[in-house]
């Protein structure tokens, strides 16, 4: 019994917050709320879009969302509109100009700038002096050597 509960439980998809009074009448309306509200952050819980959070905040967005479009704005506006009230925090996938850009940008410059030290590092690695590129022994060298040795 335990066994069938587990595996009922991991065959459940993503459970949404959605609530039935939430819900447009007009389906393609609603499609695209659902749209709009995968790319959106719930301030309070972070980890979840407005869709799957409980959270009041993420009532009040998904009701703004729909409010919006039923006035007739594209996804774009939506988007735009919440993000001029709560920032771009409330975005999944920040937009890549001004600040966001440098974060963007810092990953890919790191990678390629630890390549080089770490071309360079070895480069440095095969030109440094070997076994085989020391001077052989002169006599003397070789007498204190053998002295040495002996005792």
């Amino acid at each position: 019994m335990k066994r069938l509960i587990v595996i009922l439980l991991l065959l459940c998809g993503p459970v949404f917050a959605v609530q039935p009074d939430e819900v447009l009448d007009d389906p393609a309306l609603e499609a695209r709320a659902r749209e709009i509200s995968k790319e959106l952050r719930c301030p309070v819980c972070q980890g979840e879009t407005i869709d799957e959070s409980n959270a009041s905040i993420s009532r009040d967005l998904r009701l703004y969302v729909r409010e919006r479009l039923v006035e007739g704005d594209s996804n774009a506006q939506v988007i735009d509109a919440v993000t001029d009230r709560f920032g771009e925090f409330v975005l999944f996938s920040p937009r890549a100009t001004g600040g966001n850009l440098i974060l963007y940008l810092a990953g890919p410059l790191m990678a390629i700038f630890a390549l080089l030290v770490g071309w360079r590092f070895i480069r440095s690695r095969r030109r440094s002096p070997g076994a085989d590129d020391v001077a052989p022994l002169s006599a003397e060298e070789q007498a204190r050597l053998d002295e040495i040795m002996r005792n």
